[in-house]
């Protein structure tokens, strides 16, 4: 894959799937499965807390990510064609003398580096503790347990919670997605 480049297509929101679906069905019946090696929809999972539950939802960003081997006319063609995709990112309008930017290989390896490490990772949205809150443990071996927060720590997604276990104050450290603020 060293002649392989990455690009960043852009497209209308919500509709990352069915691009990245068509782009893979137009390339098999242009057969040009060895111009386009990957297609690639980044997202992320975000917990939020709903009436008092905790959804998950996937959130996307309006990108694909798309590595082709060269950017012919061929290529061109098929991400101008391609229902609701706006272009490759760099390229202003479609002239031939615009030219798309592809990204560089520290940035394929972070997005990509990223994308298998945060498999198990998760982001919560809506939810700001501070010192002092009282919380309410909803999972994990505290669950049902309430406490106060001692500390937010902010970069790992966690909370060091004080709860009382057999009347001693005893400081447990709880993700985000365990506990939900007192309404």
């Amino acid at each position: 894959m060293n002649d392989y480049k990455w690009y960043t297509l852009k497209v209308i929101g919500g509709r990352e799937e069915k691009v990245k679906n068509y782009l893979e069905a137009e390339q098999k019946s242009r057969k040009m499965q060895n111009q386009i090696s990957q297609i690639f929809i980044p997202s992320e999972k975000v917990y939020e807390m709903r009436g008092g539950k905790r959804q998950v939802r996937e959130q996307r960003f309006g990108y694909l990510y798309v590595c082709v081997e060269a950017l012919d006319n061929g290529v061109m063609d098929l991400v101008r064609e391609t229902p609701d995709a706006m272009g490759l990112l760099g390229a202003r309008g479609w002239g031939a003398t615009k030219e798309p930017i592809p990204l560089r290989q520290s940035e394929v390896n972070r997005i990509l580096g990223k994308a298998e490490e945060e498999k198990g990772d998760e982001v919560y949205v809506g939810q700001e503790f501070l010192v002092g809150e009282m919380v309410r443990v909803t999972d994990g071996p505290f669950s049902g347990f309430s406490g106060n927060i001692q500390d937010v720590f902010e970069e790992r997604k966690k909370l060091s919670v004080t709860v009382k276990i057999f009347e001693r104050n005893t400081p447990v450290e709880l993700g985000y997605g365990q506990v939900e603020k007192f309404s």
